[in-house]
């Protein structure tokens, strides 16, 4: 009788498909690109070569920037398990910027990489939602166009995977996995904007927009069907996450290198500058964190390419199938976190709430955040600083404009797809590429995240902590004397109100009645 296979003797067949391959990476200096490229080198160490197109940046070269990449914590566990050395053989730089015609690369590049390349990740884009419109359609989607051109002329092409975002297709409430119509025809927006003056194309892009809330949806919808218009030429699929969050599992948990998402909320929160939200606080958004995000992407690859399933094209890679997080949950866990884990230069005592009035959060803003502001600001200048809490409210200000649109509607998203994947994992597979959140803790997540944010985003190590419980405490009494005190001038306020009101009407009455 056979005796039944353990882990050790289960061969991963990820690993197999990527051996020996030579991967082109775009937008590896973005958040999940870097996520990516350390998989790549600390999971898939046979993959021959890792290409990374990197632009320019702040007079920094490609190759100064790929070592500041190197030097981020990400890279720490893949370092001290290959060595900076390998890493750096390991990853090949290629000068170019996908905004640009020709995506800015030299001849002798494109030729190499037409004679190498076998799987391309294009992940370059603009991720602004407020972008103007034309550098929006340049990066985003002429940038789709000139590399799916380039992936054509690629003689050993196995795979070229786009990532897009699960919410572009905002008129679909469900979004299924299947590519849907542009919003307009992606050849002309892209002819139009490179024409026309940077004024003009700012002057008409609302009605360009049509019914979508910003250019970062517009474009990227736009993308996807230049994708899918290259299907029949190429090996393509189109992979769509969600709300990309911090790292659950591996290989440092928490890590982020923004502040986008629930991260952001949570330190806003924290600081005691964010006190209202416009938002449906039974409402939710789609999650996902971005090591669970890497693994669906290499899980989809190995799909088409290895399982050679080249019937399904697009990939959802959502949560809210799963498990769902209404945006009160979030508040009411974040406000606990913050309590047991604050930070540093708490403004004021954490606190305020959702409103589903906008009239009423308006008014809030107002009340607190804008008056706060201007009076810390003051204190700020009295003492010879810069203010600052101004241009912090106007950011914050800024970023609700677009959290608004997403947090009062509400989208669901199919992923069947990748549940399918999931069957077809063996027991090795199934450990190494988690593509689910069952044995996800929410609050411990949330809690690792906020940890992990004050070291990588505030720079607030944990030896700060017990400094920052104490200020907490002295600002929770600073909030209770002030609720108490502006009570009490209310209160007198009314009453002294009340009695010249009743002092008037009685004259009132006098006159009227002897007139």
């Amino acid at each position: 009788m056979a005796r039944p296979k353990v882990e050790e003797e289960i061969s991963d067949r990820i690993e197999e498909t990527f051996k020996g391959q030579n991967i082109l990476i775009t937008g590896g200096t973005g958040f999940l690109g870097k996520v990516i490229v350390e998989k790549f080198l600390r999971r898939l160490p046979n993959t021959k070569q890792i290409y990374m197109l990197i632009r320019t940046k702040k007079e920094k070269d490609p190759k100064r920037r790929l070592e500041e990449i190197f030097n981020s914590p990400l890279f720490e566990k893949v370092k001290k398990q290959r060595g900076t050395e390998a890493l750096e053989k390991s990853v090949t730089v290629i000068n170019g910027d996908v905004s640009l015609p020709g995506l800015g690369i030299s001849s002798e590049d494109r030729k190499m990489l037409c004679e190498k390349i076998n799987i391309v990740y294009h992940a370059a884009a603009t991720v602004r939602f407020d972008e103007l419109l034309k550098k929006a359609v340049l990066l985003n989607t002429r940038g789709t166009k000139q590399m799916l051109e380039l992936a054509k002329e690629m003689k050993h092409l196995k795979l070229f995977a786009h990532i897009s975002t699960a919410y572009c297709h905002l008129e679909e409430k469900v979004l299924g996995e299947k590519p849907y119509p542009p919003p307009a025809d992606p050849h002309k927006i892209i002819k139009c904007v490179e024409w026309m003056d940077d004024d003009v194309v700012e002057a008409m892009t609302d009605k360009i927009l049509g019914h979508l809330p910003n250019t970062y949806a517009f474009t990227k919808a736009l993308s996807e069907s230049l994708v899918e218009e290259a299907m029949p030429h190429i090996p393509a699929i189109i992979l769509r996450p969600s709300i990309v969050i911090p790292i659950w599992k591996e290989p440092i948990p928490g890590w982020t290198d923004n502040i986008n998402g629930p991260t952001g909320l949570l330190i806003g929160a924290g600081k005691g500058v964010i006190r209202t939200m416009y938002c449906n606080d039974s409402g939710y958004a789609d999650y996902l964190p971005v090591d669970i995000a890497v693994n669906a992407i290499l899980a989809s690859s190995w799909n088409f390419i290895y399982c050679k399933e080249h019937e399904k094209r697009v990939y959802n890679l959502t949560s809210s199938s799963e498990f769902k997080i209404s945006w009160a949950e979030i508040i009411a866990r974040g406000r606990k976190i913050t309590e047991k884990v604050p930070l540093n230069g708490v403004v004021w005592y954490p606190g305020g709430s959702m409103k589903k009035s906008r009239l009423i959060h308006n008014i809030c803003v107002i009340l607190f955040h804008m008056i706060p502001a201007y009076f810390i600001d003051g204190l700020i200048f009295l003492a010879g600083y810069k203010p600052i809490m101004c241009r912090v409210q106007r950011r914050i200000q800024k970023g609700f404009e677009v959290f608004e649109y997403y947090a009062n509607n509400q989208w669901d998203f199919e992923n069947a797809n990748i549940f399918e994947i999931r069957n077809k994992f063996n027991p090795v597979e199934y450990k190494k590429y988690q593509l689910h959140g069952e044995d996800m803790d929410i609050d411990a997540y949330f809690e690792t995240c906020i940890r992990a944010a004050r070291i990588y985003i505030l720079n607030e190590p944990p030896e700060t902590l017990p400094a920052a419980r104490r200020h907490l405490r002295i600002m929770y009494w600073v909030d209770v004397i002030t609720k108490i005190l502006f009570f009490v001038l209310l209160i007198y306020i009314l009453a002294s109100w009340s009695e010249s009101f009743r002092a008037l009407i009685g004259s009132w009455l006098f006159v009227t009645r002897n007139s």
